[in-house]
């Protein structure tokens, strides 16, 4: 048996546990460190005196520095090694939240979250093609979609802190809890395995076999290290995603993405401003910040499962069309519980989407350049996440009724949900995967 074959046919172990939960510790201050900054453009508006137009810049340079981190740390990953790129952009992302907090103008200010930025597009894609290489195959979708409800944890976190100290304390505090991780990185170094893929290619097979000892003692011994020789692609991993079998559901996932990351970024952005604009008060506006992620938890949780039964399309594009009519309907919803009820909806279909999707994409291609997928998809939804908070504080200056503002941002929803339909479910290797095991049922009833 080989080392991947290995890890995907294993069962869950206190490995795979403490594996995940630190990884949800990352994605869940990666969700606070991003989504505070909504939290706190009131507070920044009236400290500097800035206009919406250059809150929304601010923001756009943040994802500007996010889809370059998603770039540059995508293709270092792959030289230096998952783990080490993870570790690297946490120290980031943490390092530069804090010293946000401590900026004297919104020039700094603006600089430090644009390099904290470059920490949050590097860590999302190493995160999800780090835990693909060793989830179990049966778990693996569920496995990824529960880290990501890690960001919207911490998003959901950014809410509630907002709340209780924005008024009494300011903003800058909110920005130095971003901080805490630094605290537990001698625990995620330790706990963190480095990337199969690059043990492989570096023949580091006693680090391999020691993580394989942790699942299962004994096993590494019977382990086949030289069938990667013999699995090498001829081709690099980028180009693979456009050979004839994948072009189109690689373009098609890149644009997917790119929708989702305009919902996403336009609501973590401006939700509280939307909200204020709509008649509501700060503290409600707030609240709305965090029923957004209890809708994109509960969603993932619940909408996963389904997925195991029906498959991603047939739950995906519904999900974007039911984001698209919550989106409408919450610009002329007057009473607050409707109105909480309809972000609820908002949530699953954005954040949630999202957590699915990358659980699809991880899915979809095979292992050799399952890495290049995730990473090019995520760089290019970052660019969506660019033009977001400028789209929308450019909708603010029109003065635009509250629920236009809300229909313009839904576009965004049809035209992913048209884009997933273009996916060509048949060339997935999970439908491999499928195939092998069908097969190998026969064999086993025939016997």
């Amino acid at each position: 048996m080989n080392p991947i074959s290995f890890f995907e046919q294993s069962k869950l172990k206190p490995f795979h546990i403490l594996f995940v939960f630190w990884l949800f510790i990352i994605m869940m201050f990666e969700g606070y460190d991003v989504v505070i900054y909504g939290a706190t453009i009131p507070f920044l508006k009236e400290s500097w005196g800035i206009s919406d137009i250059v809150a929304g810049s601010i923001g756009s340079y943040t994802t500007i520095g996010t889809a370059i981190g998603a770039v540059v740390f995508g293709l270092y990953s792959d030289r230096f090694g998952r783990k080490r790129i993870i570790i690297l952009t946490t120290v980031m992302f943490s390092l530069f939240t804090m010293l946000a907090g401590f900026a004297p103008n919104a020039v700094f200010f603006t600089v430090c979250r644009v390099i904290a930025g470059l920490g949050f597009g590097g860590a999302m894609p190493n995160v999800a093609s780090l835990i693909s290489e060793y989830a179990p195959l049966k778990y693996r979708a569920a496995i990824i979609s529960f880290i990501f409800c890690g960001y919207s944890v911490g998003a959901m976190g950014a809410s509630f802190i907002g709340q209780a100290m924005l008024t009494d304390f300011g903003w800058q505090p909110v920005y130095w809890i971003g901080a805490i991780p630094l605290l537990f990185l001698p625990l995620i170094i330790k706990d963190i395995p480095e990337s199969l893929e690059y043990l492989l290619d570096h023949k580091q097979h006693d680090r391999i076999a020691s993580i394989v000892n942790k699942i299962q003692p004994g096993t590494s011994a019977t382990l086949d290290f030289t069938f990667k020789k013999k699995e090498q692609a001829k081709k690099s991993p980028v180009s693979a995603l456009f050979t004839k079998k994948y072009a189109v559901s690689t373009l098609m996932f890149w644009f997917a993405c790119f929708c989702t990351f305009i919902l996403m970024y336009s609501l973590n952005t401006w939700l509280p401003t939307l909200m204020l604009q709509a008649g509501y008060n700060l503290s409600s506006s707030l609240m709305f910040v965090a029923v957004l992620q209890i809708g994109s938890i509960v969603g993932t949780l619940i909408l996963g499962n389904v997925i195991q039964r029906l498959g991603y399309k047939k739950v995906l594009m519904p999900l974007y069309f039911v984001g698209a009519v919550s989106l409408t309907l919450i610009g002329f919803s007057t009473n607050l519980y409707v109105a909480y009820f309809l972000i609820f909806l908002i949530g699953a279909a954005t954040v949630g989407l999202q957590n699915m999707s990358n659980a699809f994409v991880a899915n979809y291609y095979p292992v050799e350049i399952r890495s290049a997928a995730l990473g090019s998809t995520m760089a290019f939804g970052r660019l969506g996440s660019i033009v977001a908070p400028t789209y929308v504080a450019v909708l603010l200056t029109m003065n635009l009724q509250p629920q236009f503002n809300f229909i313009l941002i839904g576009i965004a929803a049809i035209f992913g949900m048209i884009a997933l339909f273009f996916i060509n479910d048949k060339a997935a290797d999970y439908q491999t995967d499928h195939q092998v095991e069908n097969r190998n049922t026969k064999m086993a009833e025939s016997i």
